[in-house]
């Protein structure tokens, strides 16, 4: 079974989603994730629940198997056939600790690893830096895979053929050499596709021009997936197909759609994102932050919005007596009192205390912003200039409209 890779690089997330939920190793349940195993290099290892389908489908295939070539095992075939598939995913996992150590070593951060149904995924928050990077990062993954190959050939010089051991080392070697071959093919999201991109961007100097080239030769690439492979089959002899209606053949169209699918799938996100990306300088904290009144904090509501509505300002600012801000009045807090009420409660009883990460440069742009604003949770950040002077309170509901709009706009769809 090959390993995707797809989705290698995650894109930029929405911007009041906090990372990281403190889950504990040892079946805990991550959000979206799966169980989550354990950490590697300070990254979480999940499995997915598709990946206990998928172990079942190999016991089942590979244990029918082995009934051919060692039929003396009888009904151990499939405990054996459970090892294998536990073993196959554990190449998986060593083939993405290869891109995770690659990217930490580069520190590109890595939110998580993931095995799934068709192998698995190291979700790199940041793209490489360089196209040299890049195919580096790429790269290792798949020679890693040729490396376990490798060890599993040596290994089987060392066992008799025709018995367990000789068969799991096989089955390991012939996977392990397809999960290479398979990811090193040229078009996102494999990891071949990725060192495609590298090259094109070292060559033209643009890495959307890779993206662009990468992405497009990975739907191709789809489409010959979606109709060699079947074909392949069928007339090499490799395995038996008396027809092309047969059940055989009809599991091979199905495992070929499956993979064009995913091939498909993963070459539009590749290119949406970077489309995304080029998208992002848009989100300005300068552009986007509210005109703001600094109030103290016994200020009356009513009287504190009146102050506002005569600037033209859309924000309240709490600060001390010689102020400096020391809180943000919550949009949320003044929608919850009734009009009547307002002249009556205090801006403070509305405000949040400025915490460390709650000041925004008014300067930061893009993915810069993003990391800031996911790094402190928030509905409202205090945007400062560099000398720290007030400029206004970015909202994180303006932020996330722009980042839609950024996602859903003209450059985000070709």
């Amino acid at each position: 079974m090959p390993d995707s890779d797809s989705d290698r690089t995650s894109g930029p997330d929405s911007p009041a989603r906090p990372q990281g939920s403190g889950e504990k190793p040892g079946g805990s349940k991550g959000a979206g994730g799966g169980l989550l195993m354990g950490r590697v290099f300070g990254v979480p290892i999940y499995v997915a629940p598709s990946w206990f389908l998928v172990a079942a489908l190999i016991t089942w295939f590979f244990g029918n198997q082995l009934d051919r070539v060692l039929p003396d095992l009888g009904a151990g075939r499939y405990l054996v056939s459970l090892f294998f598939a536990v073993a196959f995913y554990a190449s998986v996992l060593v083939h993405e600790l290869a891109h995770t150590y690659a990217a930490i070593r580069f520190d590109l951060p890595v939110r998580r690893i993931q095995l799934q149904f068709f192998g698995g995924v190291s979700e790199i928050e940041k793209e490489s830096q360089t196209p040299g990077r890049e195919f580096v990062l790429a790269g290792v993954g798949p020679l890693l895979s040729l490396v376990l190959g490798g060890v599993f050939w040596a290994g089987m010089l060392t066992v008799e053929r025709d018995t367990v051991p000789g068969v799991l080392l096989a089955g390991l070697m012939i996977s392990n050499v397809i999960v290479a071959a398979f990811n090193l093919l040229p078009g996102l999201p494999l990891d071949g596709g990725r060192m495609l991109r590298a090259v094109v961007w070292r060559l033209s100097g643009s890495p959307m021009t890779g993206t662009v080239v990468a992405a497009w030769t990975g739907r191709v690439l789809a489409v010959v997936v979606l109709i060699g492979f079947p074909l392949t089959t069928h007339l090499t002899g490799v395995t038996d197909r008396d027809s092309y209606t047969g059940l055989d053949s009809l599991t091979d169209a199905l495992l070929a759609a499956i993979l064009a699918a995913i091939i498909w799938t993963g070459a539009g996100n590749s290119l949406k994102m970077a489309r995304l990306r080029e998208r992002l300088p848009a989100l300005n904290a300068r552009v986007l932050t509210r005109r703001a009144v600094p109030v103290s904090a016994q200020t009356p509501l009513s009287e504190a919005l009146r102050r506002a509505n005569d600037a033209g300002a859309r924000a309240l600012v709490v600060v001390d007596g010689q102020g400096a801000p020391v809180a943000l009045v919550r949009e949320a807090g003044i929608a919850s009192v009734p009009e009547r009420r307002r002249p009556w409660v205090a801006v403070s009883t509305l405000a949040q205390d400025l915490e460390d990460g709650m000041r925004v440069p008014a300067d930061l742009t893009g993915e810069a912003l993003l990391d800031h604003l996911r790094a402190t949770p928030a509905t409202e950040y205090l945007v400062v200039e560099e000398n720290d002077e007030i400029y206004g309170v970015l909202s994180t509901t303006d932020v996330e409209r722009a980042f839609m709009d950024a996602m859903t706009g003209p450059a985000a769809r070709r």
